[in-house]
């Protein structure tokens, strides 16, 4: 799946290795977003995510790495892609929310005794 390698040095030569190879060797074989379990023919559908966002972050030890279904990777992906899209917000000049009507206004109304609202309008 991708040419993309990992280069480490071994016992005195360099040794290359596919780095997904790598991190089925090193991660469990869970999404680490939804928490599916991967197994058997499933196992493709689970996918190498760079926590940095960074592809060329390959260590060894995995820690730029955590393994995510095609689905949940695909969302993690859109995610930051909308985000550019989406205008900045400025939290100094965050507008307040003001209350334009109060829909339970008349509710106590509504919810008293018939005879009640007579005496009160007497």
């Amino acid at each position: 799946m991708g040419s993309s390698i990992i280069w480490y040095c071994g016992e005195k030569k360099m040794k290359k290795i596919e780095y997904r190879e790598q991190a089925l060797k090193i991660l469990p074989w869970v999404c680490a977003n939804c928490g599916r379990d991967f197994s058997g023919k499933k196992l493709r559908e689970l996918t190498v995510h760079h926590k940095d966002h960074n592809f060329k972050n390959n260590p060894p030890d995995g820690s730029n790495w955590e393994l995510l279904c095609i689905y949940c990777h695909d969302n993690e992906h859109s995610r930051s892609l909308d985000a550019e899209w989406l205008p900045a917000q400025d939290t100094d000049r965050e507008k307040k929310a003001t209350i334009t009507h109060s829909p339970f206004a008349g509710l106590m109304d509504l919810l008293q005794d018939p005879a009640a609202k007579k005496n009160k309008h007497k």
